[in-house]
């Protein structure tokens, strides 16, 4: 090879050489010090490796549950994410927010404690936060409301306290709130994304009613259960003509059950234990697969519209009259496989005494005004009387 050749292919191994060295870019210093200072907050519970491999001598990038976009931290999803990993104790670090391309931060359930730092309001390209099912305590810090990107926010399953910051109602893309499972108080905010489609808010100690602009029609996904939230819902409810999932039991809503609801593709209803009063009035048959009524106020007769209802818990309100013979039927050929219509005010179910219930099926008659013709196992609750007393069915009929 002559000595131009040579020096041909010197300057093109150097070419590559360079280009392979820029695009390994070294990780930017404050991004360093910052994940040095998370990974002092945090460590592995007892039985986990994760942290195992962060040596910081060697490049960051590289380790487990960090990801980099050129000289920069883009996600960080700290812990074993397979399921029944013993996960991580201690607490986040307000280092976090010195991560200025940060868009996705989780931590996998475990033990870390403490309060979100303030910092948090630092990350303004964040789209993801999750850490559920930890020990988190304190508020949610207001600082969230300033992060127009955020797609996600999870923090179900921790033991946070104070009130849901109004500025989150303003986030123009939040799609995904999860915040059951903790101590919040105070009042719904109102909601103004478009692209919002699941609100969980389940098992906190939320109150006030839920105004007509509460909630976007986008939202598909709807769980208030086990608050103490109160007030009519029939100006908020058909809005949402979305809902393919609706929970709002055991709280202290009242009015009338708007009838739209029924028509919605909705495949679970949960509006039990509540204040709900009135006749359920509907027009097409249901074909939501479970409704959940019971311990109401509700009262009229039981619309042969729900005879098409898979699993229909109507017990504990106030119906009367005579179950429609289509709920019969149903049940004999097993359609119906959860049927519970006692401690209401009922006089007739239309059935063969000697007829045998499906093993598949499940009905309930009992304290109704009149003695159940046929019934199979009901549930401990139902008391042991068979029939209510005639003069509590007399002076209901009055």
């Amino acid at each position: 090879m002559g000595g131009w050749d040579i020096r041909v292919s010197y300057l093109c191994l150097c070419i590559c050489l360079h280009c392979c060295i820029q695009s390994r870019a070294i990780l930017d210093p404050l991004d360093f010090l910052a994940l040095q200072s998370i990974r002092k907050s945090l460590k592995d519970v007892a039985g986990s490796n994760f942290f195992q491999s962060w040596d910081f001598t060697s490049d960051p990038c590289n380790f487990p549950g960090v990801y980099c976009d050129s000289d920069k931290v883009i996600a960080l999803n700290l812990g074993d994410p397979r399921a029944g990993s013993p996960g991580l104790t201690g607490r986040i670090d307000p280092a976090i927010g010195k991560l200025s391309s940060l868009a996705e931060f989780t931590i996998v359930p475990g033990r870390v404690m403490g309060k979100i730092p303030d910092t948090i309001s630092q990350l303004s390209n964040l789209r993801f936060f999750a850490v559920s099912r930890n020990f988190l305590t304190g508020e949610i810090p207001p600082g969230f409301g300033e992060l127009r990107s955020l797609h996600t926010l999870d923090l179900s399953y921790n033991q946070l306290t104070g009130t849901i910051p109004r500025p989150l109602g303003s986030l123009p893309v939040l799609s995904n709130l999860i915040l059951c499972h903790n101590h919040l108080a105070g009042s719904l905010p109102p909601f103004l994304s478009n692209t919002l489609t699941r609100v969980d808010l389940m098992h906190n100690n939320l109150t006030g009613s839920l105004e007509p602009d509460s909630l976007p029609p986008s939202v598909q996904y709807l769980s208030l259960g086990w608050n103490k939230l109160s007030g009519p819902v029939y100006t908020l409810l058909p809005k949402l003509n979305r809902l393919n999932y609706l929970d709002l039991s055991m709280n202290q809503f009242t009015g009338l059950i708007p009838c739209h609801i029924f028509t919605f593709p909705i495949s679970n209803l949960q509006l039990q234990r509540n204040q709900f009063f009135g006749p359920v009035l509907l027009v097409e048959p249901v074909t939501i697969a479970t409704i959940d009524l019971s311990y109401n106020r509700l009262s009229g007769r039981v619309s042969p519209m729900l005879s098409t209802v898979q699993n229909l818990f109507l017990n504990n309100n106030r119906f009367m009259g005579s179950v429609p013979r289509d709920f019969v039927d149903r049940l004999m050929d097993a359609t119906i496989q959860t049927l519970y219509l006692q401690h209401n005010y009922l006089t007739g179910f239309q059935i063969n005494p000697t007829a045998e219930i499906p093993l598949s099926s499940v009905l309930c008659l009992q304290y109704n005004c009149m003695v159940p013709p046929a019934q199979s196992a009901c549930p401990l609750k139902a008391g042991d009387e068979k029939t209510r007393p005639t003069a509590q069915c007399n002076e209901w009929r009055g």
